[in-house]
């Protein structure tokens, strides 16, 4: 794979996890229960945690 085709796979990659957060606050701001609460922070948490990897690998391309 070339690095121009590596780095839009990774900025496409970063796009839908930036999607994904952006729901899942929605959902948290939604949902009630300490249960289903602590549920989706765990996923924010993942998820950002994912985010964050991927985005010091784009930097790292540039």
């Amino acid at each position: 794979m070339t690095d121009n085709a590596s780095k839009q796979k990774l900025d496409n990659q970063i796009a839908v996890l930036r999607r994904n957060i952006a729901d899942l606050m929605d959902r948290a701001t939604a949902t009630s229960g300490s249960a289903a609460e602590e549920a989706i922070a765990n996923r924010i948490n993942d998820q950002q945690d994912l985010l964050n990897h991927l985005l010091k690998e784009r930097e790292a391309k540039e």
